[in-house]
């Protein structure tokens, strides 16, 4: 079983952001020893290709989800995860290549680096295990809501017919109580998509306290108190949204806060 997240004491990291740091280290290291060879230093461009990749990737995606942000400072919080992926790919592979027609100097230890960082990312995102992760159906085992009726899934998918948004979450985790509202919006809005919210090892008592202090009123909102769920899925931090098809497949994950932005983005991919 593939983990999506990996908790460190209070602190959650999903498994993607540290192949990427995992790539950036090999990328260091490969860049080290070719300039050792090549008598020139290429660590200070690579953190600075790395800066360029990561404010355009952020750029971009609040350029496309502009609407959904409701003023500067949620536009710069990168707490929920909205970065654009093939934008920051295309501008660090721009100032690389202008670096490169630049600097001869560092033209060789740079490119290795580069191929080095790149086929790291790449094989073991493009690995089997992560292609596996995302075509696995709906876990199936029993949870309860908050009457203790018990209830599943993959029962729940088999009557609406329709889409899945499943969030991990739990009333001591801050990113939780933050995303809550914006779920709230969207269950009432999205009426083609089911959401749950699957609480991880509190009790039915508790969960009404919290909603109620809250002010919540969400639906589905479903008891997990031996964290089976978050075993089944290899969510080990919270908060985790899982996106299914309508076929009950997963599609999607997203780690960490969700804003309304990040939450649009996932149910495009729905669609």
């Amino acid at each position: 079983m593939l983990q999506q997240s990996i908790a460190i004491g209070p602190m959650g990291f999903s498994v993607h952001q540290l192949v990427i740091v995992l790539a950036f280290l090999m990328a260091l290291l490969v860049g080290a020893l070719l300039g050792r060879r090549y008598n020139t230093a290429v660590s200070d461009t690579l953190i600075t290709i790395l800066f360029i990749s990561f404010i355009a990737a952020r750029a971009m995606f609040v350029v496309r989800y502009w609407g959904a942000y409701d003023g500067i400072i949620s536009r710069l919080d990168i707490r929920d995860g909205g970065f654009d992926l093939a934008g920051g790919v295309i501008a660090g592979l721009g100032y690389a290549s202008w670096v490169l027609w630049r600097s001869s100097r560092q033209r060789w230890p740079l490119s290795g680096a580069l191929l080095a960082g790149s086929l790291t990312w790449g094989l073991i995102a493009g690995s089997a295990i992560f292609i596996d992760q995302q075509a696995r159906p709906l876990p199936g085992m029993i949870l309860t809501d908050r009457s203790g009726n018990p209830i599943s899934l993959p029962q729940l998918s088999e009557q609406q017919q329709q889409p899945m948004v499943v969030n991990l979450w739990a009333s001591w985790c801050p990113p939780c109580i933050r995303e809550m509202p914006v779920f709230e919006e969207a269950q009432n809005a999205e009426q083609g998509i089911t959401f749950v919210f699957v609480n991880q090892g509190e009790s039915a008592q508790h969960i009404e306290t919290f909603m109620n202090q809250y002010d919540l009123s969400l639906v589905n909102v479903w008891l997990d108190q031996r964290n089976a769920l978050g075993k089944a899925t290899g969510a080990h931090a919270m908060p985790t949204t899982l996106f299914y098809n309508m076929e009950g497949k997963l599609v999607n994950t997203h780690f960490g806060e969700l804003s309304k932005a990040t939450l649009q983005q996932g149910l495009e991919r729905l669609r």
